[in-house]
């Protein structure tokens, strides 16, 4: 069975959706493996890497992808947003596609798969189940981005983050607050750690703040009722609209008091929470900084703008949106890994073996034989 890796083609994409390493597994399992050239440059891997590890480099894209039986990518369509379907129509029908298509956020283009008869694989909607973690796109970059998004703030504050005592004076460590406890949320929470600030961390979920104390910062505690905050899958639920602005105002108070703020709240397929407003922002000491790593959906602050830096009240507040990319040998690493670990779960001796009668099969895939398979793409579809 042949298995594509085509070059991600979004601008500023640098991660490849298979590192060298990942074609060795995959080979070992009697898959041949067909790599773009150049797909991997960007994230350090250059072609004889793949050479090595057992690929076929063809220099043809449209070659490549009409010859796959399953295609990789980073980001195929959905996730793309500057990419048309030509990709699709070079694929022969019946092809199997896997990577993130943001299918909740973008359902319109899961019908493209659809119309092609191809099978797309969205790793977004993987079931949060223990056996799946190692697939988990989400989580793996997640860490990535919660770890990215200290670094520029630290990097943006006109102070350090540490505690130092010195012959000069002593400086006084930075406050640090992170909304959002999640997988980006924690790891940000420890990344401040060790750069050594003062942390606070919210999270609407109260199963969330022993993980946040477990790290060594300070459970922000709000009075809301929020014991039903958590859906199945262990994201945070949308809260009431009353709710919401009861958070928005007694978050106020503790932005106000920060350096730092860091956002990652987000509800799959939703907009995400708006929690930091412009007042609260407004409050904020002159040279602060915000990152919003929740701006590829409209942001949890008011002023975010998505993939920009913009200074409100001397507040900066940078919108981020493909952290991850920014450190691409580490992230391709992951992410290949978590992709080999799928491409495992749906071959066998070499050939395509699709259970769907498997859980982890079942709930990622968005279309099959010309059908949206996903119950909950097309309920998107239907309103």
């Amino acid at each position: 069975m042949i298995l594509a890796v085509p070059r991600e083609t979004l601008p500023g994409e640098h991660r490849v959706a298979l590192v060298p390493a990942g074609v060795a597994t995959l080979t070992k399992k009697s898959l041949h493996c067909k790599v773009e050239s150049g797909a991997g440059a960007a994230a350090g891997f250059d072609d004889d890497d793949y050479r090595t590890a057992g690929a076929e480099i063809i220099a043809d894209r449209a070659d490549l992808l009409a010859m796959a039986e399953v295609v990789l990518q980073v980001r195929t369509l959905g996730a793309h947003s500057e990419q048309s379907p030509t990709d699709l129509d070079a694929m022969q029908a019946g092809a199997v596609v896997v990577g993130s298509a943001d299918p909740l956020g973008h359902p319109e283009a899961v019908r493209e798969y659809a119309d092609r008869k191809l099978t797309l694989f969205a790793l977004e909607l993987l079931p949060r189940i223990t056996r799946a973690q190692s697939m988990d796109i989400l989580s793996s970059m997640a860490t990535i981005a919660g770890y990215k998004a200290v670094l520029l703030a630290a990097n943006e504050l006109p102070k350090l983050f540490p505690l130092l005592m010195t012959a000069a004076g002593t400086s006084l460590p930075a406050k640090v607050l992170i909304v959002g406890a999640g997988v980006a949320g924690l790891q940000a929470i420890a990344t401040a750690r060790r750069l050594g600030a003062l942390v606070q961390a919210y999270d609407v979920r109260p199963a969330a703040h022993e993980q946040i104390e477990s790290l060594g910062a300070t459970a922000v505690e709000l009075d809301l009722a929020t014991d039903d905050a958590e859906d199945r899958g262990g994201y945070a639920k949308a809260v009431s609209p009353e709710q919401e602005e009861r958070q928005r105002a007694q978050l106020a108070d503790v932005v106000a008091e920060c350096d730092v703020v860091i956002t990652t709240a987000a509800i799959p397929g939703r907009p995400s929470p708006r929690l930091i407003t412009t007042p609260a922002v407004d409050r904020m000491a002159s040279g602060s900084v915000i990152v919003d790593l929740a701006a590829e959906r409209g942001g949890n602050c008011e002023v975010t703008q998505a993939d920009k830096l913009i200074e409100h009240s001397g507040v900066k507040v940078f919108g981020p949106t493909n952290l991850p990319a920014t450190a691409p040998l580490d992230a391709s690493l992951m992410f290949s890994n978590n992709l080999a670990n799928f491409v495992s779960l749906i071959t066998k001796e070499g050939r395509l073996a699709i259970d769907a009668d498997d859980e982890v099969v079942r709930e990622t895939m968005a279309t099959r034989d010309g059908e949206i398979t996903n119950e909950r793409i097309r309920q998107l579809l239907e309103k």
